[in-house]
């Protein structure tokens, strides 16, 4: 068999298997099996790998950080705290729950990214979900969806913007310019399309005037180390620095300070991280790798260039429509990190790349598997004993996702330059 086409069967089979999760196993197993095939067979060089595998570096620092915050959060209380305030704002309406945990989830994602959004704030939604004694569900899809609708407001609400744009991040003013409306109509698309198809599940009453127990002090350090990260993350970029060290830093200085205090060992705050969200990244970008080393990302980038010079606002239009469903197709990390090495070789004009990022960024809500941050999503749930189907999920995100992006491309593309 030709090895180009061997290797493509391989990082596809991968990707399928991230997807559908046969036999339930974890998804992280089939992207590293992928990924040490390639190299075991001879089809794509080991220092290609290592290279590869090595290119995810900020991201797992970033994950690292995230992860431990987001458990110093659940040990120390400060979800619980969190949750009973939102119940009791909510005066016994699971429909003003559903809002505030929204408007919340706009803040998170925008100034702590899409994977927090997912990792720190999905315990806490669970926790209020548990409190108000109402179904976890409907709350718990907040999580997801606006993790993706709110990810292009500021360039660090997802990690994969600065991916995209090869670390030359326009500044904050020209990116506010840019993505402005097309965040606002992708957030309030997203609400409006999200709460028809919960409405069923929002009618009741739910419980209200929670007893709030004082914040313990290790979870009043917690919450000041989160925020202390996100203004940390809002600094890095502004500097177009990566956000993975200090993320890291931040989170391993919090647990070291929470775990002196306590005068306890740190194997129980380690054991209880789901630590496979990091060899899944390693596997995805070896995969991306083998369509480099094989030209495909060449061939796309020829391909690119041509049509920018041919027409390029239908070139962004497409660009942007074909990206986000190929996100669901493959993951939109390695669907992002394909689009930014296409759109770097053939020097893309900056509407063509702010219709990838849209897409990259908003594409994956159609599916349960589309973006990282909905597979933390669902590691998180899964954790707590819920579970959502491909199906279940696509339902749900084939009414979102579209109206969602067909707005916030559209509005980027009639008001670009």
């Amino acid at each position: 068999m030709n090895p180009i086409f061997l290797s493509w069967g391989i990082a596809l089979a991968a990707t399928a298997g991230v997807i559908l999760r046969p036999f339930r196993w974890p998804e992280a197993i089939w992207a590293v099996a992928g990924a040490v095939m390639l190299v075991a067979l001879g089809l794509l060089p080991a220092h290609l790998a290592w290279q590869a595998v090595g290119k995810g570096t900020d991201v797992y620092l970033f994950l690292i950080g995230m992860m431990l915050l987001s458990e110093l959060g659940r040990r120390e209380g400060l979800f619980d705290w969190v949750a009973v305030h939102a119940v009791n704002f909510a005066k016994g309406s699971p429909r003003k729950l559903f809002l505030l945990i929204y408007l919340v989830g706009v803040v998170v994602t925008t100034f702590l990214s899409n994977d927090a959004a997912a990792v720190v704030l999905t315990p806490a939604v669970f926790a209020a979900a548990r409190k108000a004694q109402t179904k976890p569900l409907p709350l718990l899809y907040v999580c997801a969806f606006i993790a993706n609708a709110a990810s292009f407001v500021l360039p660090i609400s997802n990690p994969a913007n600065l991916v995209l744009y090869a670390n030359h991040t326009p500044a904050l003013g020209l990116w506010v310019a840019r993505f402005a409306l097309p965040s606002v109509l992708s957030i309030v698309a997203t609400f409006l399309m999200l709460r028809w198809t919960q409405r069923a599940n929002l009618g009741d009453t739910c419980a209200r005037d929670l007893l709030v127990e004082p914040l313990s002090t290790n979870g009043k350090l917690t919450l000041a180390s989160t925020g202390v990260t996100a203004i940390a993350l809002l600094v890095v970029s502004a500097f177009d620095l990566q956000l993975g060290l200090p993320t890291a830093i931040l989170g391993i200085l919090t647990a070291v300070v929470v775990l002196i205090k306590e005068r306890q060992s740190p194997v129980e705050l380690v054991s209880e991280i789901s630590w496979s969200a990091l060899p899944l990244v390693a596997g995805l970008f070896v995969l991306v790798e083998v369509l480099d080393h094989t030209g495909v990302i060449r061939e796309l980038s020829a391909f690119l260039r041509q049509a920018s010079q041919q027409n390029q606002p239908m070139t962004a239009a497409a660009s942007g429509l074909v990206i986000a469903f190929g996100s669901n197709a493959i993951n939109n990390l390695p669907a992002g990190l394909i689009a930014s090495a296409t759109a770097l070789q053939a020097h893309s004009p900056e509407r063509v790349i702010d219709a990838l990022l849209i897409g990259v960024d908003l594409g994956p809500n159609l599916s349960i598997t589309g973006s990282l941050a909905t597979i933390l999503w669902l590691s998180s749930i899964r954790r707590e004993g819920e579970e959502v189907s491909f199906m279940q999920f696509l339902k749900v995100g084939v009414v979102v996702m579209l109206p969602a992006l067909v707005l916030a491309l559209g509005s980027r593309l009639l008001t670009g330059h």
